[in-house]
C-alpha cells in the first residue's frame, strides 16, 4: 500500500494542490487525470521521489518495491538491452552485477567467494536465476526482437527503446507501477496486450494517460486534479466524465430537488454497473460502483474548447481517386508502395502504417507539398480539403511572429476583432491570453489554434495526421464529437483508440508493398485474425 499524508505543493503563488492524503491500495489501478499544467507528471514525481513536496509525506508499505517508466530515452544508451530490462529491479541488478564481478576476478579471496555465496542466494530468492530469460520473453511479447536484445541501447529506434523502458517497468512485478503516458508511440497492438497486462496486474497500478480507451480498459478508479485538490472516485475515465457531466447538469437546474437529484444519479450508476461487464476489470469495479458514496462525486472545473467543422458545400459524387501511388525517403528506402483506393461519399477513414514517418509522407502527398515517385491523385472537382500536419511549426515561425487575433485573422474571411476574439474564446483562449505571440504558444494551443484555422476554411474534406497529439482529455473530446458530427469526408490518423474506433467506417493501411482497406471499425480492424494474416503477409514478417 502507498500513503499520502497532508501533501502540497506549490511554485510561487501558484498552488498546484493542497492538504492531499490519499491511499492506494493493492489490486486497484488508479488512472490520474487533470487539465494541462494540473501537475499530473508531478505529482507521479512526487510518489517516486524523484521530487520532494513542499509540505506532507509519502509512505511505502515496508517491503514493497516500487518501478517507474523512465521519460529519458537516452538514460542507457551505454547498456546492453537485457541488462536494462533487468535494472527495473534495481536490487536484483545490483546484486547481480557484484557477485559477477566477484566471479570474473581472478584475485579473488575466500571472503569474496563466501560473499558471492550469499548474493547466489539472495538473487535466487529474487527469482534471479531466471532474471534473463524473463526480460527476454518480456521483450519479445512487446515487439522487441531476439536478434536486438544483447546490443546496447543506443543501436534501437526511438519506438524500440520506448518498448524496452516500458520492458523495464513491468519487469519483476514491483508492487507498485508508476506509468506517465505509457501508450505514447506504441503500436495499436502493444497497447491492446498492455491493457491486458494490467488489467490483470493483483498489484497496485498509478497511471497518467491521455488515451480515454486505455484508462477505461485499466483502470477501477480515477485520481482527479481539480480545484487544487486530488480527488479518489470509484469507477474508470468515462464513468468519471459523465457522471461528471451529471453533476454540473444538476447544478445548474436549481429548482430540481435533491431526493430527485440523487434518484437520477443513482439509476446512472446503476446502468453503467450493469455495463461493466465488456471490461476485464469488471467484476472488482461492479462491485466498487454498488459500495460508491455519492459524496465521492463531484462537478469537474474543466472547459471544453468549442469545435466545430461545417462544410461550405456538400461532396459530390467523386471524392477520392488513388491509383498505384509509392514514395521512397531520402535513403531510398521505400515508404509505401502500390496504393490504390477509392473514397465514397460519407467515407470516414483511419489510416495507419507501422512506420509513422510513411504516414506523414503520404498525408504530405495527399494533401500537395509533397511529389509521390509514382501513381496517380485525383480529387472530385467539388471537393475542398484542408490539411492539419502532424509538424505545424512552419504556422508559427518567429518572423511573423503575430499575436492570436491576427494570427487567426489571416485565415478569416470575417476580419472583425469581435468576431475573431469570440471564435478565439470558444477555443478557450479568452482575456488577455488573444495578445499571447503565435511563436510562444504550447503545443496544445497550437494545435487548437490549427483547428480553428481549419473550421474558418469550411472545408468537405479533411486529412488530419496526428490531431490529438499535445491535446489534453477535454481537446480531445471535443474534436471527437465534432468528427463524429462531420458532414463531409475524412481521412486521419490517430494514436487515441477511442477516436479511431468511434469515428472511422473504414480501415486502411499502407504498407511498402500494397493497401489493405476494409469496411469496419477500428476495434474489429485489429482484432480480426484475416486482417493480421494480411498485414503479414504484406510486411512479410510476424506482428506482435
Amino acid at each position: 500500500m502507498l500513503t499520502v499524508n497532508g501533501l502540497g505543493l506549490q511554485y510561487g503563488k501558484r498552488i498546484l494542490f493542497d492538504d492531499v492524503s490519499l491511499k492506494f491500495t493493492r489490486g486497484n489501478c488508479y488512472g490520474v487525470i487533470g487539465a494541462n499544467g494540473a501537475g499530473k507528471s508531478t505529482f507521479l514525481k512526487i510518489l517516486s521521489g524523484e521530487i520532494d513536496a513542499m509540505r506532507g509525506h509519502i509512505a511505502l508499505e515496508p517491503g514493497n518495491r516500487m518501478a517507474v517508466l523512465k521519460q529519458n530515452h537516452f538514460e542507457f544508451e551505454e547498456f546492453q538491452v537485457l541488462d536494462t530490462v533487468i535494472m527495473g529491479h534495481r536490487k536484483m541488478y545490483d546484486i547481480m552485477v557484484e557477485k559477477n564481478a566477484i566471479y570474473m576476478d581472478p584475485e579473488a579471496s575466500e571472503a569474496d567467494g563466501l560473499r558471492a555465496a550469499d548474493l547466489e542466494n539472495e538473487y535466487g530468492e529474487m527469482g534471479g536465476w531466471t532474471a534473463e530469460s524473463d526480460s527476454a520473453e518480456l521483450l519479445s511479447i512487446l515487439g522487441v526482437k531476439e536478434d536486438l536484445h544483447y546490443k546496447q541501447m543506443k543501436e534501437l529506434t526511438g519506438s524500440e527503446k520506448v518498448k524496452v523502458l516500458l520492458a523495464q517497468a513491468l519487469f519483476g512485478e514491483p508492487d507498485i507501477l508508476l506509468l506517465d503516458e505509457p501508450t505514447n508511440d506504441l503500436d495499436a497492438e502493444t497497447v491492446t496486450w498492455l491493457a491486458d497486462f494490467l488489467a490483470d496486474y493483483k498489484n497496485t497500478v498509478i497511471v497518467v494517460s491521455h488515451d480515454r480507451y486505455f484508462l477505461d480498459m485499466v483502470c477501477t478508479h480515477i485520481v482527479d486534479i481539480d480545484f487544487q485538490r486530488i480527488r479518489i472516485t470509484t469507477g474508470n475515465y468515462t464513468f468519471w466524465y459523465e457522471t461528471s457531466q451529471l453533476m454540473t447538469r444538476q447544478m445548474a437546474n436549481k429548482n430540481k430537488k435533491t431526493e430527485q437529484k440523487r434518484k437520477e444519479l443513482m439509476e446512472f450508476i446503476s446502468r453503467f454497473s450493469a455495463n461493466a461487464s465488456k471490461s476485464k476489470q469488471a467484476t472488482s469495479r461492479k462491485k466498487a460502483l454498488e459500495k460508491l458514496n455519492l459524496d465521492e462525486i463531484r462537478p469537474s472545473s474543466r472547459k471544453y474548447p468549442f469545435v466545430h467543422f461545417k462544410p461550405e458545400r456538400d461532396p459530390g459524387g467523386q471524392i477520392l481517386n488513388v491509383e498505384k501511388l509509392s514514395k521512397k525517403n531520402s535513403a531510398g528506402e521505400l515508404l509505401f508502395g502500390d496504393v490504390s483506393f477509392r473514397l465514397n461519399q460519407g467515407d470516414k477513414v483511419a489510416l495507419i502504417s507501422r512506420d509513422p514517418s510513411a504516414l506523414t509522407s503520404f498525408y504530405n502527398v495527399l494533401a500537395g507539398e509533397e511529389q509521390a515517385d509514382s501513381g496517380i491523385i485525383e480529387y472530385g472537382q467539388t471537393i475542398t480539403k484542408d490539411y492539419l500536419p502532424n509538424e505545424n511549426d512552419s504556422f508559427f515561425k518567429e518572423e511573423n511572429d503575430l499575436d492570436l487575433i491576427n494570427w487567426l485573422r489571416q485565415y478569416s474571411e470575417e476580419k472583425d476583432e469581435q468576431f475573431i476574439r469570440g471564435f478565439l474564446g470558444r477555443m478557450l483562449f479568452s482575456g488577455e491570453e488573444v495578445y499571447k505571440k503565435s511563436s510562444v504558444l504550447s503545443g496544445g494551443e497550437k494545435v487548437r489554434c490549427m483547428l480553428s484555422k481549419m473550421m474558418l476554411q469550411h472545408p468537405n474534406f479533411l486529412l488530419l495526421d496526428e490531431p490529438t497529439n499535445h491535446l489534453d482529455l477535454e481537446s480531445i473530446i471535443a474534436l471527437n464529437n465534432a468528427l463524429k458530427e462531420f458532414k463531409g469526408n475524412l481521412i486521419f490518423s490517430s494514436h487515441d483508440h477511442q477516436l479511431m474506433d468511434s469515428v472511422a467506417n473504414r480501415i486502411i493501411e499502407i504498407t511498402p508493398n500494397g493497401t489493405i482497406d476494409s469496411l469496419m471499425s477500428f476495434n474489429e480492424y485489429i482484432k480480426s485474425e484475416k486482417m493480421k494474416a494480411q498485414r503479414e503477409a504484406l510486411y512479410g514478417k510476424s506482428l506482435v
